[in-house]
């Protein structure tokens, strides 16, 4: 059986600390599922920068192209912040990785972990036992790719979406959706932008392909008081560019850390980018001190997504909330008085549980 091959880009600060553990995941779902995993990995972001002057060289696109799927850790830091906008490593990495492989649907769970539901920044009554929804984010079009000018006192970012951009990720949410809860909430501001009027149009009749799947538009504002109002009554969000960056991260936020969720970043072939939500942790990077989790879990969402290999995905899944079950944490999902774990401390105990 040929190998799959992963490009591994583990970036700057806490990156590459996060991704060794998620490797040795991998090579062990691997082995109990008689699957065989390439590891290829590249320079990209900071590192890059240092390394040969730029943040995404041509070796590690060359790299990422020869793979059938890019596992991505964190980019970016105060070293690189002087540098023009354009060459720092987020916009000089991130954003054309997305744009040359079509990424143009990005997906990002926010789910709270019974164990975990007392770590959420929302009141025990709101959470319950925990909430389960998906954040369904167009990723390649709107404002952040939109005609950009500016003069000596103004400058405008145009936001465009085509009917064709925004059907093909109304399909990837409402296909989420018949899987989910069937419930799908469409994010706009169509009371204010004529691009959101046409996106709340075209994804009302496109939800007529779908009769089985309740839709709901709410404007951007108010999906975001709702959020810590009642995050329960969402099952999937869809949304546009810059709404989805915004909410995607709200919502993480009431999980109790954004150390916790992954996210995957997928093209019309099955080609992803998985990556956690959260940044690069300058502050703590070579502590030991970072939690994993998350792209361990962009481990699963990649095994999922890209390979079809559900069973092995869920194994890693259920090996993280065994973990958390038995009361380990990382410090930034620990209580006061409870033990916690370094990043490699967790990285083994969640091995362990893969038996």
């Amino acid at each position: 059986m040929a190998a799959r091959k992963i490009a591994v880009l583990a970036g700057d600060g806490i990156g590459p600390e996060i991704m060794k553990p998620t490797i040795e995941i991998l090579k062990k779902v691997g082995e109990k599922h008689n699957e065989k995993f390439e590891f290829r990995e590249a320079l990209v972001g900071g590192a890059a920068i240092d390394g040969v002057g730029e943040a995404l060289p041509k070796e590690t696109l060359d790299i990422c192209e020869g793979s059938n799927a890019i596992l991505f850790g964190a980019v970016g830091g105060p070293k690189w912040e002087k540098l023009p906008p354009e060459k720092q490593p987020e916009r000089a990495a991130l954003l054309p990785l997305r744009k040359h492989f079509d990424l143009y649907a990005n997906l990002r769970p926010a789910i709270v972990f019974r164990a975990l539901a007392d770590s959420s920044s929302l009141k025990k009554e709101i959470i319950g036992d925990g909430f389960d929804l998906l954040v369904v984010r167009e990723l390649t079009s709107g404002i952040y790719f939109g005609k950009k000018e500016s003069g000596a006192d103004w400058a405008s970012d145009e936001m465009k979406y085509s009917v064709s951009e925004i059907e093909r990720i109304a399909k990837v949410a409402f296909e989420a959706a018949m899987k989910r809860g069937k419930k799908v909430t469409s994010v706009d501001k169509a009371n204010v932008l004529n691009t959101m009027v046409l996106w709340r149009k075209t994804v009302e009749k496109f939800a007529k392909n779908y009769p089985e799947v309740e839709l709901q538009n709410l404007y951007v504002d108010n999906t975001a008081m709702q959020l810590v109002r009642n995050p329960k009554q969402f099952d999937v969000l869809l949304c546009g560019n810059m709404f989805g960056d915004i909410i995607s991260d709200e919502a993480s936020m009431l999980t109790g850390s954004i150390g916790m969720l992954p996210s995957a970043s997928i093209n019309d072939r099955g080609f992803g980018m998985y990556e956690p939500v959260h940044g690069s942790a300058p502050d703590i990077a070579g502590q030991n001190k970072a939690n994993p989790i998350a792209q361990v879990l962009s481990a699963a969402m990649m095994l999922r997504h890209s390979f079809g290999m559900e069973k092995a995905a869920k194994d890693i899944e259920n090996a993280v909330e065994s973990v958390l079950n038995k009361g380990l944490r990382t410090g930034d999902i620990a209580k006061k008085g409870e033990k916690i774990l370094g990043t490699k401390e967790m990285g083994k105990a969640i091995l362990k549980e893969l038996g």
